[in-house]
């Protein structure tokens, strides 16, 4: 039988035991734990890794491949909009009218990007996640109707929000394949596929404002997928589709997307400020120049935009750009002649009014930019500091 000192050595090493692993255990289940797999890192990327469940990759192309990963990854970001109003009959009744769109997540903040069309003048916008049963109550955050965007937010539970990856419309190129996501006539998760068609297109919206810089696809897009991503084979958004032309109503495979870069940079704004915070720059008149017209006004310079007015106190004025000083008729018309033409805008050959306001939707206020002017027949390069306008000026430039 072990003596007295023996079972309390025992004992004090059983004690000693139990309370290293009482340690040990409690340190393993308060330490947070690291995060291995892809999937627990980044539920996004790991639907981009992932492939398609053993069994059922017989017989898909590598191009089949792609759209499925890219299906999976992003559609859980791709919504549903519906926008209602409320309108009054001959017997001043009310009715309610629905109109329907798409638009996709941006941020775990529940914010989403669409069309202004598909949100414009809605009184209650309701947004439907993907395989969720009920709806969200959503409010304008701000909208942009020059470059026909919105900004809409729900109030969501982070787990159901799905953002999907902006990607860099500067890097496109005229073949590339894209897939759009959307909810054409109301089918919600709808897939179409093809390739850009042409870059740089200009397109005159529903408001009659220009946008520029614009993808053609040959992306099935139709009705309801307005406000829905333009995808690359990465799964990143690289535009918005926005319109079809068809004299059917139909996809004929001419369809057109808001670039992505656009996107970014009026999204930022409005979530920040409510509006698109353009610069102003104060030229607010000019006559397009061609040959003809500047050999009969008797200018050195065939190209580029004519400066005929300069608003007070804007910051061309301060730089001193000059507007139209006397008045010449010719056919009928009586243009301001006199003034500064602006040739280049910087480094970039101008050779409408418009292309100025083109180039100014890539500036903010407050940066530099250098404009290049011919002068009394000399080439001069004037520096002007672009200024926030006032809500007043908010439409002109």
């Amino acid at each position: 039988m072990p003596t007295g000192s023996f079972r309390n050595l025992l004992l004090s090493c059983l004690i000693t035991a139990v309370t290293v692993t009482a340690l040990w255990w409690g340190v393993a289940l308060v330490r947070p734990r690291k995060l291995d797999t892809v999937a627990e890192r980044d539920p996004l990327a790991a639907s981009m890794e992932s492939t398609p469940e053993p069994g059922k990759t017989v017989g898909l192309t590598p191009d089949e491949l792609v759209n499925i990963r890219v299906y999976k990854a992003v559609s859980p970001g791709v919504v549903n909009i519906v926008g209602k109003t409320v309108e009054y009959d001959f017997f001043f009744q009310p009715l309610q009218r629905e109109g329907s769109g798409s638009g996709f997540v941006i941020d775990n903040d529940g914010n989403i990007v669409t069309n202004y069309h598909v949100v414009r003048e809605s009184e209650q916008v309701e947004v439907s996640l993907l395989n969720e049963p009920k709806p969200f109550p959503a409010r304008v955050v701000g909208a942009d109707p020059i470059n026909d965007l919105a900004v809409i937010r729900i109030s969501a539970p982070r787990v159901k929000l799905r953002p999907v990856k902006m990607g860099d419309s500067s890097r496109l190129q005229v073949g590339q394949k894209v897939l759009a996501i959307g909810n054409p006539f109301r089918l919600q998760g709808t897939l179409t596929g093809g390739v850009i068609s042409a870059l740089d297109r200009t397109l005159v919206t529903e408001a009659r404002t220009t946008v520029y810089n614009v993808i053609q696809t040959d992306a099935a897009i139709n009705s309801g997928n307005s406000g829905g991503p333009l995808l690359n084979t990465a799964g990143e958004m690289i535009g918005v589709n926005t319109m079809i032309f068809s004299p059917s109503g139909g996809s004929i495979g001419i369809g057109f997307a808001i670039p992505a870069n656009t996107v970014k940079r009026v999204a930022n704004d409005l979530i920040a400020y409510g509006e698109v915070r353009r610069p102003w720059l104060g030229v607010v008149k000019g006559l397009d120049l061609k040959p003809e017209l500047a050999e009969a006004l008797g200018l050195t310079v065939g190209n580029g935009v004519l400066v005929t007015q300069v608003e007070e106190g804007s910051p061309a004025q301060e730089a001193g750009i000059r507007g139209g000083t006397q008045r010449r008729r010719l056919a009928g018309w009586v243009i301001p002649v006199g003034g500064d033409i602006i040739a280049a805008f910087d480094g970039k050959k101008i050779d409408s009014y418009n292309e100025i306001r083109r180039y100014l939707e890539e500036h903010k206020p407050g940066e530099v930019v250098k404009l290049t002017v011919v002068r009394d027949g000399r080439r001069i390069e004037v520096p002007v500091r672009l200024a926030p306008p006032a809500s007043a000026r908010r439409w002109r430039f």
